[in-house]
């Protein structure tokens, strides 16, 4: 079975590129941390610490802290894919995470990006 290659893609190589994405929609650097660390459970210094040891998604995925429940509330298409219908777990989570930043960028708000 292959996997996918953005499983050994360096986190620290694509979220420079969320950072981006928010920043030219007027969204902040810290409102990007604030959504990975609501997905994974990763502190601000756990997700800088993932960042600088430059852990590949699988690792990084692997080594959170832990999922947020309500993670299984995010829904919709990334890259013309229904995030609630990838069946490989990892994809999943690497897609809840790109869909978190569309919302970002998109201007929702921060409660309902949170599934508050």
């Amino acid at each position: 079975m292959s996997t996918h290659r953005i499983f050994g893609t360096a986190f620290a190589k694509v979220y420079p590129l969320y950072v981006q994405k928010a920043e030219r929609k007027n969204r902040t650097k810290e409102e990007v941390d604030q959504i990975i660390c609501w997905l994974t459970g990763y502190d601000s210094s756990g997700l800088q610490r993932q960042i600088e040891l430059e852990n590949d998604f699988q690792t990084f995925f692997a080594q959170a802290p832990a999922m947020h429940p309500n993670s299984k509330l995010i829904k919709g298409v990334v890259c013309g894919v229904r995030v609630e219908e990838v069946d490989d777990p990892l994809m999943q989570k690497i897609r809840h995470l790109d869909k978190l930043v569309d919302e970002l960028a998109k201007g929702k708000v921060m409660g309902k990006i949170l599934r508050e």
